[in-house]
């Protein structure tokens, strides 16, 4: 397994780890794992990239680490009611969709690569949840209110969804031929 794929790897398990923390209170912890789990998504693409290192694996694996990383915090922010339900839920369904239509422009022979548009929304997604994070680390230490952060947390995730729905919607029409009969 090349060092690429082990960051990967290590992002995925660095995840119940962030989950454990979140959920026991443990803030500051869990904002530093998942910062660490979040740079490894850039140096592994960079490394997988700069020395020839892509692999089947890696893409499968690395867009799956992203998807399991942002839903982890969106699970966690659940439990706390920290966010309502139904940010969560498009941000989730628009991964299961695109994922849907890269299956079926596999199965036509057709491959899908990463837009700009989702690299972005992926991007805007975790700082995001590094922001949620940040603020329920500046409550524990009393410097801001639990309903300033509620607040501000809240317009965060809004503002993310509404983002990731902009990316569906332009990776639907940038990838509209998959929907085409290819008979």
């Amino acid at each position: 397994m090349n060092l690429p794929n082990k960051l990967t790897m290590a992002r995925i398990v660095m995840i119940p780890l962030f989950m454990i923390a979140m959920l026991k209170g443990f803030y500051l912890a869990a904002l530093i794992i998942f910062c660490v789990a979040a740079v490894t998504d850039f140096f592994d693409g960079y490394l997988a990239r700069k020395h020839n290192l892509v692999s089947s694996f890696g893409k499968i694996m690395d867009p799956m680490a992203d998807k399991l990383l942002v839903f982890s915090a969106l699970m966690c922010f659940i439990q706390m009611d920290i966010t309502a339900v139904w940010a969560p839920i498009i941000i989730i369904a628009r991964e299961f969709f695109v994922t849907s239509m890269r299956v079926v422009a596999v199965s036509k022979g057709k491959v899908i690569a990463a837009s700009w548009w989702g690299k972005i929304k992926t991007n805007v997604q975790l700082f995001t949840l590094i922001g949620v994070m940040l603020l329920l680390v500046l409550t524990s230490f009393d410097i801001v209110s639990i309903k300033n952060a509620y607040f501000w947390s809240d317009i965060l995730i809004w503002a993310s969804a509404i983002f990731t729905i902009a990316s569906w919607i332009a990776y639907v029409f940038e990838n509209i031929s998959v929907f085409k009969d290819s008979h």
